[in-house]
């Protein structure tokens, strides 16, 4: 009987050594980056003009946390409406009936190609085209008459302006998110029984969320710094708040870095708040792990990645 040593399989990839690819001008990129934000943090730090004193003293300001909350309430109502109108608009958008879909193609057109300053403008001086504004029927009573001067305040003219605007995109917005639902998603809807309106609010907005939520966050980030237009209309929101304040010191520059630094502050936690609504609404989002466990999953599997390596 013969004998001999039995040789152990080897797996076929045990001797192979992965070699990372060099990337040298990767690393020349990240010097040169690093090197200019060091460069843009030290000129930030020792140049006496950008009067961090002055920007210390009136960040927490009466009148400037006055307008921040200001601009927080327009962005917040001008997005409520403008959402409810986006998905009005879109569905008639949709509509196979003409009359719907022309008017709301109209008010799309309308609002996105005319300029929000100039939709603001024309809302506060609404007053100089209608001086009264009759509520009844066509070329019937007149159930009241107000006073436009009374009815359209800045306040309302603001909101309007911001509203109506954001409503135009958020059609647009909502439209796309209906499309993207396949047809035969309708097609089953319709052989169930269900009628348009069931099949909107059951089956199609659902799925539809989840191309509508990314750009939404987007918009409502972008409402937040929009809405510095209303200055315009003497609305003392943030913006307008620092320019009465520099209007009386002439701190031009700290007071305008106090207002930057509230809207990226505002803007920072929109976007985490925008991130953590996306996750809710990822198709591979797992319900019941969550961040931490992620990330602490994460953690352990790199861990022992590292001492498999050595």
């Amino acid at each position: 009987m013969a004998t001999g040593t039995v040789r152990k399989s080897r797996r076929p990839d045990a001797d192979i050594k992965a070699i990372p690819v060099r990337r040298p001008w990767r690393w020349v990129a990240t010097a040169v980056v690093l090197g200019l934000l060091a460069l843009l943090l030290t000129s930030m730090v020792t140049n006496p003009r950008y009067r961090w004193e002055i920007v210390a003293r009136y960040l927490l300001d009466g009148s400037v946390l006055n307008g921040l909350l200001l601009t927080l309430q327009f962005t917040a109502i001008a997005m409520v409406l403008g959402i409810a109108l986006g998905v009005l608009f879109a569905v008639m958008r949709s509509s196979d009936n003409k009359v719907l879909s022309w008017t709301a193609a109209a008010y799309i057109w309308f609002f996105r190609g005319t300029p929000l300053l100039v939709q603001l403008i024309f809302w506060f001086n609404l007053s100089a085209l209608y001086p009264t504004i009759q509520l009844g029927l066509p070329f019937g009573p007149t159930f009241a008459t107000l006073d436009a001067n009374t009815l359209i305040t800045p306040f309302i003219a603001g909101v309007l302006g911001l509203a109506l605007n954001e409503g135009a995109y958020m059609a647009e917005i909502v439209r796309a998110g209906i499309v993207s639902v396949p047809k035969g998603q309708l097609e089953a809807a319709s052989s169930l029984g269900l009628s348009k309106s069931m099949t909107m609010r059951r089956i199609v907005l659902p799925q539809a969320m989840r191309v509508i939520i990314p750009p939404t966050g987007n918009n409502t980030i972008a409402m937040l710094k929009t809405s510095s237009l209303i200055s315009v209309l003497a609305i003392p929101e943030l913006l307008y708040s620092v320019q009465i304040i520099y209007g009386r010191n002439f701190q031009t520059i700290p007071l305008l870095l106090v207002a930057s630094i509230w809207y990226l502050l505002a803007t920072s936690i929109l976007t985490s708040v925008q991130t953590r609504i996306e996750r809710r609404f990822s198709p591979d989002r797992d319900p019941g792990e969550s961040y931490g466990s992620r990330l602490r999953r994460n953690l352990a599997a790199r861990r022992a990645h590292v001492k498999e390596d050595r």
